[in-house]
C-alpha cells in the first residue's frame, strides 16, 4: 500500500510540467478504459460508444463550471449522475440486441453526440464548434508543499482513479461481479438459476458509464478545453484498443491499457513524422500478436509460473 502511494506520488518530482500533464491523461484513459471494460470484459456486451458517455462526462462539467461557475469538485457528482442515466437508456438496447447489432447501437451513439454538440439549439451551453474553456483547480493552502496547479491535477487524477478502481475491484470480486461473468458467458444458465440477467445488463451499463463519465470530467480540466471535435467516434475506438492491449476483464490491465493509448502514438510519431499511423499500427498488430490475451494475460502467465516454482 506505502510503496504504492510512494509511486504514484515519485512523478511529481521527477516529471517536468509537460509529462506531467501526459501522465495524467494516462490515467484519465485508463480510467475510461475500466469503465469500458466493467461492460465488455465482464459483462460480454460490445460497446463502440463509450466515447459519449466520456464527451457527456467532460461538457456536463465544462458547463457547470464556466456557466455557473461551479467548482470542480461540485460537478463530479452531476456529471457521474447524468452519464448514468445515459447508460441505463442505452442499456434498454442491450436487452434485446446482442454482439454486433449491439456494437452498431452504440457506435450510432457515439457519432451522434458530437454532432448534437454543435446544433443550434443547445449551442449557448455547449459552445457549439468553438467549445468552452475552463481552468484547473488551483491546489490548497493547507498543503505542506508549494505545488503547481498541473501537479495538484494529477494527485487529483490519481486520487480519484485510485477510488474508482478500488470500488471496481470489489465489485467484481463480489456476487455482483460474479452474476455479471455468469451473464457474459452463460447466460441462459444465469436465468435459469435465478438471475435478472435484464437488470444486470442495465446497470452494468450505467455503472460503466458512470465511470467513463468521471474520467471525462477529469479529461475536461486536465485540458481545460471542451469541444465536439475533440470527442469523435475515434475516442471509442481508442477506448476498445486499450480495452483488448490491457487485457480484457482485467481491472489491472486497464491501467496499462490506458498508457499504451495515450504514450504508443507518441512514441509511434517520435519514429516517424511522415506516417506515425503505419508505424502505430505496426506496434499494435506486434503486440497483439506477441500477447494475444494481453498484458494482463501476461501477468497471469508469470504468475502461474511462480505458484508452480
Amino acid at each position: 500500500m506505502l510503496a504504492g502511494v510512494a509511486l504514484a506520488v515519485l512523478p511529481l518530482f521527477l516529471l517536468e510540467s509537460f509529462h506531467l500533464f501526459q501522465l495524467t491523461m494516462a490515467v484519465i484513459m485508463a480510467l475510461a478504459v475500466l469503465g469500458l471494460n466493467i461492460v465488455s470484459g465482464y459483462n460480454g456486451q460490445i460497446s463502440l460508444g463509450h466515447g459519449a458517455f466520456f464527451a457527456v462526462g467532460a461538457y456536463v462539467t465544462a458547463i457547470l463550471m464556466s456557466h455557473l461557475d461551479w467548482s470542480f469538485w461540485a460537478t463530479l457528482a452531476p456529471s457521474a449522475a447524468i452519464c448514468g442515466l445515459v447508460g441505463y437508456g442505452v442499456g434498454f438496447p442491450a436487452l434485446r440486441l446482442g454482439g454486433l447489432y449491439l456494437a452498431l447501437t452504440t457506435f450510432s451513439l457515439a457519432v451522434a453526440v458530437p454532432q448534437i454538440l454543435k446544433h443550434k439549439a443547445i449551442e449557448d451551453w455547449t459552445g457549439g464548434v468553438q467549445g468552452l474553456f475552463i481552468t484547473k483547480p488551483e491546489p490548497p493552502t493547507w498543503l505542506p508543499l508549494a505545488i503547481t496547479a498541473d501537479q495538484w491535477m494529477y494527485l487529483v487524477t490519481v486520487g480519484i482513479a485510485a477510488a474508482c478502481f478500488l470500488l471496481a475491484w470489489n465489485l467484481i470480486r463480489g456476487r455482483i461481479g460474479r452474476a455479471l461473468m455468469a451473464t457474459r458467458d452463460h447466460p441462459t444458465a444465469a436465468e435459469a438459476m435465478g438471475m435478472d440477467t435484464a437488470t444486470l445488463k442495465t446497470r452494468a451499463f450505467a455503472t460503466s458509464a458512470m465511470i467513463t463519465g468521471i474520467a471525462g470530467s477529469l479529461s475536461a480540466v486536465a485540458v481545460e478545453f471542451v469541444a465536439p471535435d475533440s470527442f469523435t467516434f475515434g475516442v471509442s475506438i481508442t477506448l476498445f484498443v486499450g480495452m483488448v492491449v490491457g487485457g480484457v476483464a482485467s481491472i489491472l490491465g486497464s491501467l496499462f491499457g490506458g498508457l499504451f493509448v495515450l504514450f504508443v502514438p507518441n512514441i509511434a510519431e517520435a519514429i516517424s513524422k511522415a506516417a506515425p499511423g503505419v508505424i502505430y499500427g505496426i506496434i499494435l498488430i506486434a503486440f497483439l500478436f506477441i500477447l494475444p490475451d494481453g498484458f494482463a494475460g501476461l501477468l497471469r502467465r508469470i504468475a502461474a509460473k511462480l505458484r508452480g516454482r
